[in-house]
This record gives structure tokens, C-alpha cells and sequence, in this order.
């Protein structure tokens, strides 16, 4: 785990060379500012594999990137929290796992936003700005670096929490029911 990227290696996100906006590296992550951050400390964690999806990862791929996303949080937290616990805040994370999903660079990539009360009004605000242009990690860079432009995908129809209504215990039950059937079907009991 070092500060920087390691002495002479590009480190790539996507198509892009980004060995300059990263802070930290790790064996198999690394962790870089965003070109267009929704907030100040907006910034994403990636494995240095450039995976499309997160199931692509192996478990190691995996374990590696999530503890890479909790120490970011542990130095976001001491950048801009009252005090230098992560506790003293809040964080958004964020996983936009395939273009449906919002996601436009096609390499896997963990979106890591501070937060405090009131800094974007509503808690929720952040994922309606991921979705749409102010999250468009991928355009952002094309506009920098080529001038074509990728429109980012996904999207779900926003419903208030007021609107949401509550299920049943047996409906719950019947769904994670269906989950388990499938899993059996996987293999795994």
C-alpha cells in the first residue's frame, strides 16, 4: 500500500491514463480524485484489473477493493469531518455495476462521497446526480480526452419513501423463498 502509484506504472481507468489523480494503491486497487466530483472529496476506488463488472473480480480482487474503499473513508473522514473518525459523518458508496446501472467507463469502480448534513439537501440527492450528467464520470473524461461523448445509462424512476409501501412478512418471505430456489439451482444450499 503506498501514497502514490508505484514509481513508472500508468495506472489506467478504463481507456484513460490516470496515473496522476491517484492517491493510493494497493496490490490489486487504487484509489483516484474524480474529474467531475459531486461534492469536494467525491472521489472512486478501482481494481488495477480493468474489470467491466463486479462479478467479474476475483475474492481477492474484491476483498482488496472494499478494504481500499474503508481506508478512503478513514482519510476522507480526517479531510472533512469535524473530528478524524468516520463516524463524525457519513458516507454515500456507490456501485454503478453495468451501463443499465449508470456506469460509463466500463471498469468496475467504487464511487466514495463524504458526507454531512444539509450538503446537498436531501440524503438521496447524491444518486439522482450519479445518474445523470453530473455523475457522468466517462463523458466527463471523453470531452477531456476525445471529444465523442457516452450518455450515461441506468436510472430508476425516483419514488419518495412516502410513496414506498411496506410488504407483508409472507411477502417477503415468498421472494426470499425464490432467492433460494435459485441459489439450490447454483449449487449452493
Amino acid at each position: 500500500m503506498t501514497a502514490a502509484g508505484a514509481a513508472g506504472r500508468i495506472i489506467k481507468f478504463g481507456p484513460f491514463e490516470v496515473t496522476n489523480q491517484v492517491f493510493l494503491t494497493t496490490p490489486h486497487s487504487f484509489a483516484l480524485v474524480n474529474l467531475k466530483p459531486l461534492i469536494q472529496g467525491h472521489v472512486l476506488v478501482c481494481p488495477h484489473n480493468p474489470h467491466k463488472r463486479l462479478t467479474d473480480l476475483t475474492p481477492t480482487e474484491i476483498s482488496d477493493l472494499f478494504t481500499t474503499v474503508q481506508l478512503t473513508q478513514r482519510l476522507l473522514a480526517r479531510a472533512y469531518f469535524r473530528t478524524p473518525e468516520p463516524e463524525a459523518g457519513s458516507f454515500s458508496v456507490a456501485v454503478q455495476d453495468g451501463a443499465d446501472a449508470g456506469q460509463t467507463v466500463p471498469h468496475v469502480h467504487v464511487h466514495v462521497v463524504p458526507r454531512t448534513a444539509g450538503d446537498m439537501g436531501s440524503p438521496d440527492a447524491v444518486y439522482v446526480k450519479l445518474a445523470g450528467e453530473e455523475g457522468n464520470v466517462g463523458g466527463a473524461l471523453w470531452d477531456k480526452e476525445m471529444g465523442a461523448r457516452p450518455k450515461p445509462g441506468g436510472g430508476l424512476r425516483r419514488v419518495d419513501d412516502e410513496d414506498r409501501k411496506a410488504r407483508s412478512v409472507e411477502a417477503m418471505a415468498e421472494e426470499a423463498e425464490q432467492y433460494k430456489a435459485i441459489l439450490k439451482e447454483m449449487g449452493i444450499e
